[in-house]
């Protein structure tokens, strides 16, 4: 085999073009075949086993089909850890991280949590472990999304309950009344109409369950969420939500329709409406 940095990246740049194919470069060199990052930067060569070329082959096959690397490699960076992942939940994004830090700020140390939609259990965990007081719970309509949250929280020592409930039928018991501090979710909100320009990786791989909202209605889970609010928070309590960005102008003014106060938008990293945060009005 020829220099096998060389090797990697000339394979993966018609693919993936200059700068994601160098990512992916090293990715593969430093984090899955062992290289250190002082000698790849450097440029130096690594001598392969005929189990490594084999297993390089693999990956870069892998690659070839547009399988996300996160899926190959069995996790994903979030909040400064590694969570397992797995086709059955979406691939957390850096965005993803920018709420939690938003709710952090926000919340009591002793707050509770209920977490809609959890996927890997990224977010919740991370609550969980950031506020080691609270009482963090997380739902997913997914039974395979519970079994990755649940062998994430129990890999981080997190304190997370987990159940499988559909948002859209549910119903809260008397009990639940007025119970949360919080209602935080990263719900489907892509529409079919948008699948057009999504990269390949994503469509082909990533679950639509989790993707894609029903009924190409952009603000389904937006609007249940908030009137279940209504009933699940507390006096002052509050919804934090991960928004696609094309509709930050239509989920604001729905908050402000149900009765939320210091309705706002805010922006992700790349300057995206990325977020929307509405606080119940006191009862």
């Amino acid at each position: 085999m020829p220099n096998v940095i060389a090797h990697i990246r000339q394979t993966l740049l018609p693919l993936y073009g200059q700068k994601e194919a160098a990512a992916l470069t090293r990715i593969i060199c430093c984090e899955m075949l062992g290289q250190t990052a002082t000698d790849f930067f450097l440029g130096k060569d690594i001598e392969l086993s005929a189990n490594q070329k084999t297993f390089l082959q693999a990956i870069l096959e892998r690659l070839q089909v547009f399988e996300p690397i996160q899926y190959i490699q069995q996790e994903a960076p979030f909040m400064g850890r590694r969570f397992f992942v797995a086709p059955g939940v979406l691939i957390p994004r850096p965005e993803t991280e920018e709420l939690v830090e938003h709710l952090t700020k926000l919340l009591p140390s002793d707050a509770h949590v209920l977490d809609i939609g959890t996927g890997s259990g990224c977010i919740a965990i991370s609550l969980a472990l950031a506020l080691p007081e609270a009482q963090v719970s997380a739902c997913d309509i997914s039974e395979e999304a519970l079994k990755i949250a649940r062998i994430n929280n129990e890999r981080m020592q997190a304190q997370v309950s987990f159940f499988q409930i559909n948002i859209l039928n549910y119903e809260p018991s008397s009990s639940e009344t007025g119970s949360y501090d919080a209602l935080v979710s990263n719900p489907p909100y892509i529409t079919r109409s948008e699948a057009s320009t999504m990269e390949p990786n994503v469509l082909q791989y990533e679950p639509h369950l989790a993707l894609f909202v029903p009924g190409d209605d952009a603000l389904l889970f937006y609007r249940r969420i908030a009137t279940l609010g209504k009933t699940l928070l507390k006096p002052h309590g509050h919804l934090a939500f991960e928004i696609n960005r094309a509709y930050g102008g239509e989920v604001k003014q729905l908050l402000e329709e149900q009765g939320y106060q210091n309705v706002r938008i805010e922006q992700d990293l790349f300057d995206n409406n990325r977020f929307a945060f509405g606080t119940m009005n006191n009862k």
